[in-house]
């Protein structure tokens, strides 16, 4: 428990202190996904739906003009207020922000008709409890769509995408597989009903500036991702442009599923 805590500790930290740059990046702050996620979803305006670790506001905006409501949580007060300020000055005004952990939701059972998380559940401790906690909240019929990125199912590979994660962000816990997203939806109760994945690029000059704290920190990244074997850098498409390291990509998995009625 003291583990979790910290943890989480460190997770407010970090997105206390860049929580204006989540709320403009461009990464988050745009991309297809939005979009296609209102499609996946099918949304209707008498719903009520619930963003998990909402960050800069992105998934509650792009959801709240096809829903009655939505709940827009996070661990983080300083990242909540940037996006109440962010969607407030644009108008919206069916957006609730509550401060809340992912893995102890405090709202009733089945009290809402979707529930999204969209690039955050890598910074839970016990992703698990997050799936069992999105069950609970969710009414019966309802819809659990996730966007994150997932490791590799090779040891080498996840091993290596982890700890370059966690060395740029000391608030990363873990990108797990879809092989253990998929055991643990299936221990919820979950009937998966669409998902794919698809490769992210990350420019490193612009991702590794969002969080590291200093130049040495910057260059410890750029370091141990160039050291990686052939291999490793072809899966991950290391690209390096005079001598330094210009971009690469991750997996990102996307994922809707329903709670049985």
């Amino acid at each position: 428990m003291e583990q979790e805590s910290g943890l989480k500790d460190i997770v407010q930290k970090q997105f206390g202190r860049t929580a204006e740059e989540y709320v403009t990046s461009e990464s988050h702050a745009k991309g297809e996904d939005l979009s296609l996620l209102v499609d996946w979803l099918s949304p209707s305006k008498t719903w009520i739906a619930l963003d998990v670790a909402t960050g800069g506001g992105h998934v509650a905006r792009a959801v709240s003009p096809w829903v009655r409501t939505v709940f827009a949580t996070d661990l983080t007060q300083t990242m909540l207020e940037a996006a109440r300020h962010h969607l407030m000055g644009e108008g919206i005004r069916n957006v609730h922000f509550v401060l809340a952990d992912a893995e102890s939701l405090p709202f009733l059972d089945e009290t809402f008709d979707a529930v999204i998380c969209r690039i955050a559940a890598h910074h839970f401790p016990q992703p698990e409890k997050f799936v069992q906690e999105s069950w609970r909240v969710l009414k019966p019929g309802g819809s659990w769509l996730l966007i994150d990125n997932v490791a590799p199912d090779d040891s080498e590979l996840s091993v290596y995408m982890n700890t370059f994660e966690k060395m740029r962000d000391e608030s990363h816990v873990q990108c797990p597989s879809v092989r253990e997203w998929e055991s643990w939806i299936k221990a919820a109760g979950f009937h998966l009903k669409n998902s794919r994945i698809r490769q992210k690029e990350y420019y490193f000059s612009s991702w590794v500036h969002r969080m590291v704290q200093s130049e040495e920190q910057e260059k410890r990244v750029e370091a141990y991702i160039l050291s990686a074997s052939p291999t490793v850098r072809e899966y991950f498409g290391v690209r390096v442009q005079e001598g330094h390291l210009d971009s690469l990509h991750v997996d990102e998995w996307m994922v809707l599923c329903s709670k049985p009625v």
